[in-house]
């Protein structure tokens, strides 16, 4: 069964860095697009940054710039590095992953989210 588990959020004043990590496991044959999502309460969950297997990378406008999202192939690992942070960013942020999986085919999964609050 494959799993993803994030790590990495936590409070943050405004202007500071976070680095977010999620691993991905299981009887994996191929991963595919990655990405991270967040849900800030009573918002619906909205698209974060995604990266494609080649590497290829979009990001939501608000955060073009501030955030990187990077993914370590061989480590079944995808990252979020956040910069310049702002209280508007504060979510639970989710990482998603479209997996060829040994046992059921390809699918998307998700992790149980990890919570970032950036506040003073």
């Amino acid at each position: 069964q494959v799993q993803l588990v994030e790590s990495g959020g936590g409070l943050v004043q405004p202007g500071g860095s976070l680095e977010l990590s999620c691993a991905v496991s299981g009887k994996i044959i191929t991963i595919y697009d990655m990405g991270w999502y967040r849900q800030a309460p009573g918002k619906q969950r909205e698209l974060v940054a995604t990266v494609s297997g080649g590497g290829n990378t979009k990001y939501q406008p608000s955060v073009e710039g501030r955030f990187t999202i990077s993914r370590d192939n061989a480590k079944k690992m995808v990252y979020l590095q956040m910069g310049n942070l702002k209280p508007e960013d504060t979510a639970v942020y989710q990482c998603n992953a479209r997996v060829w999986d040994d046992s059921s085919g390809i699918d998307d999964y998700w992790g149980q989210g990890t919570q970032v609050s950036v506040s003073s």
